[in-house]
């Protein structure tokens, strides 16, 4: 049994560079010339991230391979509109005994009432009952699992008992204009336009893809992060 406390999210493979949205947006006013790569970008894409003119930010392309428990893939999936998406399916393998659990310092408790609330940290004894008892009911739950397989169970049934706190590994390929949107609901910044209230489980997935987007295209970070991060 493994029990981890972080998430992995790496881009493997991507096609997005500050040049490609520059270029996108200057076919409409001078065609093919605005593929010269002597052309100033900084300027042309803060203006189009300002005054939200989000298509010449979907010629780009990111791949993220993402180990995440099942709990935080559910919630990633909400994201549909520019993403694509392929994940371990328990149907055809075994699922690993590997399952997240909370590190110590992560907050247990909600207060205030929807659309106003905050997580606050726990006191010791709901910190010892959250790590034993997910740790008590995975080794139960992963037990069962293999019993069931044993047993020449079905994996599609035999999965049925284990708990959303498990691992899985997926892809999800998006462009640009996706990925701030995403970055723009699953983190918490003081910049931002408008205010959001990740769960900081997939946020801690968004912190190591938002790194990846602002090393490979760094001006386009800049005017999101410049323009109150909002998806233009």
């Amino acid at each position: 049994m493994e029990f981890r406390s972080e998430v992995y999210a790496d881009c493997w493979k991507y096609s997005a560079r500050d040049f490609d949205v520059a270029a996108a947006a200057r076919v409409s006013t001078i065609g093919s010339d605005g593929l010269d790569l002597n052309l100033p970008t900084e300027g042309l894409i803060n203006f189009l991230m300002r005054d939200r003119h989000g298509s010449p930010f979907e010629h780009t392309s990111f791949t993220f391979y993402i180990e995440a428990p099942i709990f935080v893939a559910r919630e990633f999936m909400r994201h549909r509109a520019g993403w694509s998406y392929n994940e371990e399916s328990a149907r055809y393998k075994e699922l690993q005994p590997v399952f997240y659990v909370p590190a110590d310092g992560r907050p247990l408790r909600q207060v205030g009432k929807p659309g106003a609330y905050q997580f606050v940290a726990g006191d010791y004894k709901q910190q010892r009952a959250v790590s034993g008892d997910l740790r008590r009911i995975s080794e139960e739950a992963y037990t069962t699992y293999k019993r069931l397989l044993d047993l020449g169970v079905a994996r599609e049934v035999a999965r049925m008992v284990l708990p959303v706190n498990i691992f899985t590994s997926f892809y999800a390929t998006c462009n640009a204009r996706s990925l701030m949107h995403f970055l723009s609901l699953r983190t918490k910044r003081e910049n931002a336009a408008f205010p959001s209230f990740p769960q900081q489980e997939i946020e801690m997935v968004a912190e190591q893809m938002e790194s990846a987007f602002a090393s490979l295209m760094p001006q386009t970070y800049a005017a999101f992060e410049k323009n109150g991060r909002v998806a233009p």
